[in-house]
């Protein structure tokens, strides 16, 4: 079955490159099985997708300047890929992963070697699969340290915690996403939130398994938060502390202290803790953040947690005599609450390029002015099935009413080879159907289906303005760009407006970031300039949206 995705190609040209390379630091060799492994959660056991056995999968400590090289064999029936985000992979987009797009994917039996350098990076990111639902299972945390020589922009923690969030489902989820497709409809949700592959004492049978992480009382601890969640938003907090915010998608932000953080599926969130409070031992969670109510699926309604322990605590996994009761839940807002969700994206902001940390190049003037609409459609169902969507038709996604359909060998092999007939480079700079995109739409849902890509020119300076629309339902779209960072210069609620809502765009210090939250009902504007050569993907992070379902896809 060909999948029909949403999405623009980018394929970034460039005349005139250095080769010009910096002293390589180190060279991390790792040999990666993708493998097959038994794993027991909720009282359940199963044969999961893993890597060398590991579940989540390993965390990776490199350094910026770094040359990472992984050698991923594939021992299992899926064909699998890798993927490295939010890694830019400057000069090796042959390296970044996602199937179709710059590779093909890894089928069983053999082998891909990713070589990369990690160049002008720090920070917190994460690796996972990129073909099917793969990186449910298939997903790990992938940690920049600084150069030796150089310091945080903030005090230096005592250690740091990677926190990886993630769903489970005690079925395959190959099957779950397989049975999605031949319905046309909505998934069976996750039966799990976990924290690093565990779900909490809050679910049955996982009390004895829930994760801790150790402190020490006065101290201070980096929090390093992935969200490798398969469909869904999350808020994340600790009971009784405060966070300060001091990294975003391994960008350096300044310091915003919260009691809670949110983060779409692609985000990563560095967070500083101090343990000031009374010796005990206080909730960790994460719950769902999610927009849309009459969404084709509902969302799991228990929180993930974990605990926070302070070393010589002796109290028990029920209660804390010493202290907040363990049973206090950190508070979040209520899980539909788009304004405060607004409100804590938009106060995040960049670094000043003053302290040094990196150069800010947030365009001023824009080359290429993109408007894309995204949201739900519907497909047609196939002749002789019985399709369990709306209008008894299959739920399907798309970018200026446009759905990717996914090409049969990848789109940067056929770009380099000059190959014919693969894709088009005609995707829309706006959608092909105006309308009210925040209002009611009496028109039809279908979209045009096509390998439809983007060009766009080395240097260039692009400005694209990301709009929810109400076909079907609003929703809220983490939209992620391989290869480019860029900056979150606008927000807001509605339909966006070219006249007036540029007047309050932050073109000083918007956050970078390599994932934009769209709002529910309304639009984010994002800016960059292409100085990454190479064909890049562009797409939900949200995998219902992303594969056969509601799908859609950009490079």
């Amino acid at each position: 079955m060909s999948l029909i995705k949403d999405g623009t190609v980018f394929i970034l040209l460039c005349f005139c490159l250095s080769n010009t390379m910096r002293a390589i630091a180190t060279t991390y060799q790792l040999d990666w099985k993708i493998q097959y492994t038994d794993v027991t959660r909720l009282c359940h056991t199963k044969s999961l997708v893993s890597v060398n056995g590991q579940f989540p999968g390993p965390t990776v400590y490199v350094r910026e300047g770094d040359t990472v090289v992984v050698n991923v064999t594939n021992l299992v029936s899926y064909n699998v890929t890798i993927h490295w985000h939010g890694v830019r992979q400057l000069m090796s987009a042959w390296a970044d992963g996602p199937a179709y797009i710059t590779q093909c994917p890894i089928q069983t039996g053999n082998s891909y070697v990713h070589r990369f350098q990690v160049t002008g990076q720090r920070g917190t990111l994460f690796w996972h699969a990129h073909i099917s639902w793969l990186r449910a299972t298939l997903y790990g945390a992938f940690i920049i340290q600084p150069k030796q020589s150089v310091n945080y922009p903030f005090s230096t923690p005592t250690t740091d915690f990677p926190i990886v969030l993630g769903e489970w489902w005690n079925a395959n989820v190959e099957d779950v996403i397989a049975a999605a497709l031949a319905s046309g409809a909505g998934y069976n949700i996750s039966d799990a939130l976990t924290i690093n592959g565990q779900p909490g004492d809050l679910y049955t049978c996982s009390q004895g398994a829930t994760t801790t992480f150790n402190v020490t009382q006065g101290k201070t601890y980096l929090l390093r938060v992935i969200n490798a969640a398969v469909n869904f938003q999350l808020y994340f907090g600790v009971a009784g502390h405060n966070l300060t915010v001091v990294e975003a998608d391994a960008e350096y932000t300044k310091p915003y202290n919260t009691p809670y953080i949110v983060l779409a599926p692609g985000q990563t969130t560095n967070v500083l803790l101090t343990a000031n409070q009374t010796m005990g031992q206080y909730y960790m969670a994460a719950s769902v953040f999610s927009p849309a109510p009459t969404g084709p699926v509902p969302f799991p309604q228990t929180a993930t947690t974990a605990i926070l322990n302070y070393v010589n605590s002796t109290s028990n996994a029920s209660s804390n005599t010493n202290g907040t009761a363990l049973g206090a839940l950190p508070t979040f807002p209520a899980y539909n609450d788009v304004q405060a969700v607004g409100t804590f994206f938009q106060a995040l902001r960049s670094q000043s390029y003053s302290k040094g940390y990196y150069y800010m190049d947030v365009p001023q003037v824009v080359d290429e002015d993109l408007f894309f609409t995204v949201g739900y459609s519907l497909q047609p169902c196939p002749a002789g099935s019985q399709c369990q969507g709306p209008l008894g038709q299959r739920i399907s996604a798309s970018i200026n009413n446009v759905s990717f359909v996914e090409p049969s060998i990848s789109l940067l092999q056929a770009y380099y080879n000059q190959i014919n007939n693969v894709y088009q480079a005609d995707f829309p700079n706006e959608p092909l159907i105006e309308f009210d995109y925040t209002g009611t739409y009496a028109g039809g849902f279908q979209t045009v289906l096509g390998t439809r890509v983007k060009v766009l020119e080395f240097n260039e300076t692009v400005q694209i303005v990301f709009q929810d629309t109400s076909l079907l339902f609003f929703e809220s779209h983490p939209i992620h760009l391989h290869g480019q960072n860029f900056y979150v210069v606008g927000s807001g609620l509605g339909s966006y407006n070219a006249s007036s809502d540029p007047l309050s765009f932050n073109l000083n210090d918007p956050p970078s970031r390599n994932t934009v939250s769209v709002p529910s009902g309304g639009w984010a504007a994002v800016r960059f300039r292409t100085t990454n050569p190479g064909v890049w993907y562009m797409h939900c992070h949200i995998d219902l949206h992303n594969h056969g379902v509601c799908p859609w896809r950009s490079l």
